[in-house]
């Protein structure tokens, strides 16, 4: 992917430029230290062998073990993989949380294998990647098309080759370790975020108009904690479509809808949009919380909205952004906006080493602080060395693993 469509490693490339990094540093934080690729063979129901192939990698373990996601999807590469793991770097220690990077992945289609299936290709996946991860090391977690159930047997075949080992990977049903509040951290996090938003660009929380773009967990809870903050959703969608209401939406009566059913298509209030015509509805707030790029160069002249603020990776184009810049439209980053998931997985990890539950009350007012500080601490630097955002969240989280970096290399 180019830098004039990937806003990441643009985004790297001018904040090492004004931190005024060195060529070979910036080249060493930037190389992951390691990349595994393996083959998993699993039985089908039918009794035949088939095998897919698997990727882990590590970007940087500076300031603590590598830290990422495992994702189920038939466009899965080494390169999205490595592109991915990197983001998790800058992204864990911008919240200032002690991990690095890491991401890991299957090249598959989840919905054509049964939940057997699964369980067995799970199962040997993670068996081949165990001799690169432990609890103080490498720690997985939910991502794209895997969930608490996969983690669960994540968890089980570790512990059965090391003993019980919940701290092993983040994202578990409660039963088995998880941790309240870990759910709603995304979306919660991307409120808190829209909130303090609202301070800095002198916009009246109340009653400011929110449009989102995909209803899905992410989507979902932003959406209700907002409606919470005294938000008026006006518009949110779906992969079947968009529902669009100028005085507000019953966001309540429509999270308890999309939770029944899985969708937002039936819902007896709005009208129905389409995602264009969501895209450019007048707003404060456009969250696109959907797939990435989203907002590119075919619709960002439609855009109608004061602050985007990136609940989804990379929904918006590096091309997109330069223009969205110009336009004074301004971008609260991915890399800040849905770090709630990954600082509440920390949360997790930290409960799973003490065999200590924090109540769910204690987990929010923790998420809370930690977004806070970090989105006052980019705020500073936007300010200081006016930058956009992102360059101004990419600046805080280099220069803190550089400053590791530095520490531990003498």
């Amino acid at each position: 992917m180019s830098s004039s469509t990937d806003p990441t490693s643009a985004a790297y490339a001018q904040a090492v430029k004004e931190l005024g990094l060195k060529k070979n540093i910036a080249k060493a934080l930037e190389i992951p230290d390691r990349e595994l690729t393996v083959e998993i063979p699993f039985r089908r129901d039918n009794g035949e062998i088939e095998s897919v192939v698997g990727f882990r990698v590590q970007h940087n373990n500076t300031r603590g073990p590598f830290k990422g996601g495992i994702r189920y999807h038939e466009h899965v590469d080494i390169d999205e993989v490595r592109s991915l793991a990197t983001l998790m770097t800058w992204k864990t220690s911008l919240l200032d949380i002690p991990y690095g990077g890491g991401k890991g992945g299957i090249g598959v289609d989840p919905r054509n294998y049964s939940k057997t299936e699964l369980e067995r290709m799970s199962r040997r996946f993670f068996r081949a990647i165990d001799p690169i991860i432990g609890i103080n090391v490498d720690i997985p977690a939910p991502d794209v098309n895997t969930n608490a159930q996969v983690m669960s047997w994540f968890m089980d075949e570790y512990s059965q080759l090391h003993g019980y080992s919940p701290a092993i990977v983040t994202g578990k049903p409660l039963e088995l370790g998880g941790s309240a509040g870990r759910e709603a951290a995304t979306g919660k996090g991307t409120a808190v975020i829209t909130r303090e938003t609202a301070k800095k660009w002198n916009i009246e929380l109340k009653n400011a108009k929110v449009v989102i773009q995909g209803f899905g967990n992410v989507g979902s809870y932003a959406a209700k904690f907002l409606h919470e903050y005294g938000c008026k959703v006006i518009a949110v969608s779906d992969v079947t479509g968009g529902l669009y209401d100028p005085d507000g939406l019953d966001i309540d009566s429509l999270f308890e809808y999309n939770s029944a059913n899985k969708t937002i298509d039936g819902f007896d209030q709005g009208k129905k949009v389409t995602n264009d015509e969501l895209l450019a509805l007048e707003c404060d707030f456009l969250i696109p919380a959907a797939l990435g790029s989203a907002i590119n160069e075919k619709n960002v002249d439609s855009l109608n909205c004061k602050v985007i603020v990136e609940a989804a990776n990379g929904p918006v184009t590096g091309s997109a952004a330069n223009k969205l810049w110009d336009k004074k439209i301004a971008i609260i980053p991915d890399i800040l906006t849905n770090a709630g998931g990954v600082t509440v997985s920390y949360f997790e990890w930290v409960q799973n080493l003490q065999q200590f539950k924090w109540t769910e009350n204690d987990v929010n007012q923790k998420l809370e602080d930690k977004m806070v500080n970090a989105f006052n601490e980019v705020y500073e630097v936007k300010k200081s060395k006016q930058v956009p955002m992102r360059i101004a969240s990419f600046m805080v989280a280099i220069d803190r693993v550089h400053v590791a970096y530095n520490l531990r290399e003498g």
